[in-house]
């Protein structure tokens, strides 16, 4: 089951992890609300996982223009 990560803010692929013995509580996952979960994981139907994050440019752009945080979407 490959886990894929992308940015939740400009959609950008950050990365795919292709090893099938990875659970849940490995990622981290067991530790979000139902309401984060919601918001950022999502499940394939051939058992696919893909995981909303925020990439190292969007996160850099919110420390230096905090004022982004406003934005639902950000293009760099």
């Amino acid at each position: 089951m490959p886990i894929h990560y992308y940015c939740r803010h400009c959609s950008s692929k950050m990365g795919t992890i292709d090893d099938s013995v990875f659970e849940e509580e490995q990622l981290g996952i067991h530790t979000l609300t139902d309401k984060e979960r919601q918001e950022m994981v999502t499940y394939g139907s051939n058992g696919e996982i893909f995981i909303q994050a925020i990439c190292d440019d969007c996160h850099e752009a919110f420390i230096n223009n905090p004022d982004l945080h406003q934005y639902d979407y950000l293009i760099h």
